[in-house]
């Protein structure tokens, strides 16, 4: 799905009242839910652990909902480090991201089916009377369209049909009257008006008290919307209608995928990633199964299922052969452009896409779902967590990971259809990496960045939504649950939805008969159960021979389908220009360029800049070899800068109560000790007299062999360095001056020597931005000892001290409410600095493209740069990266940590910091002004 993660899952009981055509949807996906298809396997997970792992799921949800209601009640979310809730308009903008936020106490109604999911319905019964009593839904408040559907119409419609379930059980909810139910109606009613368009397709925000287009509601001017926003709605208005009869909702989404689908790319049967809501024309030509257009596949299949129309699933099978024609390249999922399905669009995929397994197991076909969902695990078991985005060669490429559960739905799905016990495991491995990595004292909190370990102030309502059902539902066996969870389809943000809904209040919404179909020679699109002999041979280790080949994927083999697009180029012709063979005084090198639309510009002061005007190429094909070259060149560039480039480092607390769970993001210095050459350096700090350090120190008994803090300012970083040195010092930590700066809002900042000789400075120094500093300080005065770790990236946790530190009480979390607050920013993320929030919100309009400036690669006094008028970015890799190398440095790296320090042997060396993804990015923002 999109920024909300992904429910994407259905039961597959048929109601007794069932049509014939919901008969057949059922039973396409019966499957899915069979208990053990395959015959017996080895080493299957007791019944004990399970229930053990099951109920540790059951403590780590009480622990996140806990807090949220104990912290930030009645607000959207809770803020984990700081143990306080986030409100809109009094935090610092997140951009598009705070568009699900509300004031509507999201994650409260996100989680009341979790509740009773996890058997929790004296909770949920309380819940639902804080709903009532607390929440207003007309504040002036301008959100998302898409998250207000899935996050709040959805949790009310969840919460609704399970609350009814109950009622009708008779020990619960007997007081319950469809308030829930009313509160939706209110809801789909204050969505409508986003609908006032000549296409049907709804605007991507609305104002819930005032609107669309009116002064005072501050929108309504937007002209584009991500083909997912647009295009999962079907499920929630569908149910709105079919629980209230007022079959406006129904219409409304169902002209919205109408619409969708008559703009598909003929040829291809692909739809791009962002569409223009009043002319139709795609403004962002790529297309993938991630981010932007993930949920949209989803809900065709789905609504097949709940709503028994024949079209949908017609639909779905369309495009789910074009999925598997273009964009599949086993293991691997790569967008592609819709008019040239051959060609990449780029060599990145992003972690919205581990939804798609699990799709594909509803979908019944298994083979590529394991292989897709085997190649995540190894980059989860290379990372603890599946980055935002990584490259085909598996590098981290954003390194944000927000609790996302789209994995441990991918992978309920396929132990549901396998019965695998493999897939316990994987998920008992999500359990352990949430806790060893995630969990703080106030909940868990985000990823900031993986590589490091370091931490954001963010915990998702949809982790609450999404993560807990899956995983419990993982462990649970079908007398664990209150109620037949195979009655239920679940939507994107795994809310449940009856089935029974099929054969209510049916809307009169006929089937298109308008759009022509396309033949498709492919026996998988039978509309009748699907042959298990075909899907699981007789063969216990069936889904194992599948993941074999795989294990080593990410971390010594090239991965296939790379270089498809270059075997395809033109076959027969001369290969086009690369950037490593360009030479600036070859004439005939001059010619191809000028061809592909490419100029080459002397500067006066030396330099040289190549600008690549796609509209002068002689040929769309050589415009398309232009961006091609213009990318290579760009990343050629990178590899120059990545040498003098330092990546962030990591400042740990762990002495006691925080035992390594603080993380704080430090900028690196170009002198002194290099933390990534050598170990880690452990000691207690202490503030350094004068502060500034820019004399001899007055206290050198007070830092003698601690880690110094001083102050920005006044002197330059190399003197601070040696005078704390000269009082005995083991390290220092330099704490900004600018009061309130963060490496959340700043990107890194690293310390430059005094441009005299440094190598007289042997211990490290990092630097802090206000906020992190302000950490240590605060924990200063309330602990005064406090030890912390200076490394190239966070360490596991002291075992002996994470065996004394048991989930705290609930007074014990009030009371280290204000020591927790963690971490920060993952520091060179020029991503954040391109977008304001990780650029995985794909409901958010395309920026616009911005010129590529960047330091050339061939030579240092040569720059390089590409116009706006550019075609779509051809990110191609034609080569497979060695990473032999980087696995004999993380030896080398490990054999150098201390055997004295219990904080683990894994490091993972940072040889990438997305400096040379800025133009990526940009280039890939560039494809709104496509002209193929």
């Amino acid at each position: 799905m999109s920024e909300a993660g992904g429910g994407r899952g259905c039961g597959c009981r048929v109601p007794q009242r069932a049509p014939w055509n919901l008969v057949a949807a059922t039973a396409a996906l019966c499957l899915v839910l069979a208990t053990s298809v395959c015959t017996a396997r080895a080493a299957p997970m007791s019944r004990e652990e399970k229930q053990k792992l099951g109920n540790q799921v059951l403590e780590m949800f009480d622990h996140a909902y806990g807090n949220y209601m104990e912290h930030a009640y009645p607000a959207d979310e809770l803020m984990p480090l700081t143990c306080r809730g986030r409100v809109r308009g009094q935090e610092p903008s997140r951009g598009d991201v705070d568009d699900a936020l509300g004031k509507f106490s999201l994650t409260l109604i996100d989680s009341l089916d979790t509740l009773v999911v996890l058997n929790k319905t004296k909770e949920f019964e309380d819940a639902v009377r804080k709903v009532l009593r607390d929440v207003n839904l007309d504040n002036d408040v301008v959100v998302s369209v898409f998250e207000t559907n899935i996050r709040v119409l959805g949790g009310l419609l969840g919460g609704h049909s399970l609350a009814i379930m109950l009622k009708e059980k008779g020990e619960h909810m007997q007081w319950y009257n469809d308030e829930l139910l009313q509160m939706a109606k209110q809801l789909g009613y204050k969505l409508l008006p986003a609908f006032n368009t000549t296409s049907g397709l709804p605007y991507p925000r609305i104002n819930l008290k005032f609107g669309i287009r009116k002064p005072e509601a501050r929108t309504g001017t937007e002209t584009d919307t991500c083909t997912a926003c647009a295009g999962t709605l079907i499920l929630e208005f569908a149910a709105l209608s079919r629980f209230t009869g007022a079959t406006v909702f129904e219409e409304y989404a169902r002209k919205a995928l109408d619409f969708l689908w008559e703009k598909r790319q003929r040829s291809s049967n692909l739809v791009g990633v962002t569409i223009n809501i009043h002319t139709g024309d795609w403004v962002r030509k790529d297309s993938g199964v991630g981010a932007g257009i993930d949920s949209y596949y989803e809900y065709l299949l789905k609504a097949y299922v709940l709503l028994g129309d024949d079209s949908f699933l017609e639909r779905f099978n369309t495009h789910y052969d074009a999925i598997m024609r273009y964009i599949s390249q086993p293991p691997l999922l790569l967008d592609v452009h819709i008019h040239k399905p051959m060609l990449n669009a780029r060599t990145w995929m992003d972690s919205l896409l581990a939804f798609f397994p699990g799709l594909q197991v509803l979908k019944g076909d298994i083979r590529p779902a394991i292989e897709t969902h085997e190649m995540l695990y190894q980059v989860i078991k290379k990372h603890n967590f599946l980055p935002e985005a990584f490259t085909t060669d598996f590098r981290v490429h954003w390194a944000q990971h927000p609790l996302r559960p789209e994995f441990a739905e991918s992978t309920y799905f396929l132990y549901k259809a396998t019965g695998d016990p493999y897939y316990l495991e994987v998920g008992k491995t999500l359990i352990e990496n949430l806790n060893k990595y995630a969990r703080v004292p106030c909940g868990f909190a985000a990823m900031k960045d993986v590589r490091t370990g370091s931490h954001e102030d963010r915990m998702d309502s949809f982790f609450l939504a999404e993560m807990f059902k899956y995983l419990y539902l993982l462990f649970a066996d079908k007398e664990d649950i209150i109620f037949d969870i195979e009655d239920y389809i679940f939507t994107t943000e795994a809310h449940l939805l009856p089935l029974w809904l099929s054969t209510t209040n049916r809307s009169s919404s006929k089937k298109n008969t308008t759009s022509e179909y396309t033949e498709l020679d492919d026996s998988n699109f039978d509309w009748t159960c699907p042959n298990t002999q075909i899907l699981f041979p007789n063969d216990p280790l069936y889904a194992q021979s599948i993941r074999e080949p795989l294990k080593n994927v990410v971390d010594k083999s090239c991965p296939r389908g790379i270089i498809r697009v270059e075997e395809s180029f033109r076959s027969g012709a001369k290969p086009p220009l690369r950037a490593r063979d360009f030479m600036a005084t070859n004439p005939e090198h001059l010619e191809i360029l000028k061809k592909m639309g490419v100029s080459l510009i002397h500067l006066k002061d030396g330099r040289v800049q190549l600008v690549q005007h796609a509209i002068q190429a002689a040929s769309s094909i050589d415009a398309e070899d232009g961006l091609r070259f213009m990318q290579e060149m760009i990343e050629l560039s990178s590899q120059q800068q990545k040498e003098q480039q330092l990546p962030p480092r990591a400042v740990q607390i762990i002495s006691h109560p925080f035992f390594g769970r603080v993380v704080l993001t430090a900028g690196p210095a170009q002198f002194g000790l290099d933390l990534s050459k050598h170990k880690e350096t452990r000691g207690f700090v202490a503030s350094s007299k004068p502060y500034n350090g820019c004399s001899e120190l007055t206290n050198p008994e007070a830092v003698m062999g601690k880690i110094a803090l001083i102050q920005r300012g006044q002197c330059m970083f190399a003197e601070k360095a040696r005078n704390i040195q000269n009082a005995g010092a083991i390290g220092g930590i330099v704490i900004d001056d600018n009061e309130g700066s963060s490496s959340d809002t700043a990107p890194l900042f690293q310390m430059a020597g005094d441009g005299k000789d440094t190598d007289d400075i042997k211990i490290p120094m990092l630097f802090l931005f206000s906020k992190e500093g302000s950490i240590i300080l605060d924990a200063i005065r309330e602990h005064e000892e406090v030890e912390v770790l200076l490394s190239d990236k966070a360490r596991d946790r002291d075992p002996e001290m994470e065996n004394e530190d048991q989930p705290s009480s609930e007074n014990d979390s009030q009371n280290q409410s204000a020591e927790q607050i963690l971490s920060l920013s993952q520091a060179v993320d020029l991503v954040d600095q391109e977008t304001p929030e990780s650029t995985l919100d794909p409901h958010s309009e395309s920026s616009s493209p911005t010129d590529i400036e960047e330091a050339s690669g061939f030579s240092p006094s040569e720059q390089i740069s590409s116009s706006t008028e550019s075609l779509e970015t051809t990110s191609l890799d034609g080569e497979c990266t060695d990473l032999d190398n980087q696995l004999q440095e993380q030896s080398e790296t490990e054999e150098d940590s201390n055997p004295n320090v219990s904080w683990g042997k894994k490091v993972q060396p940072i040889d990438s910091i997305l400096a040379d993804w800025n133009e990526d990015i940009e280039a890939f923002e560039m494809m709104e002004k496509d002209e193929l």
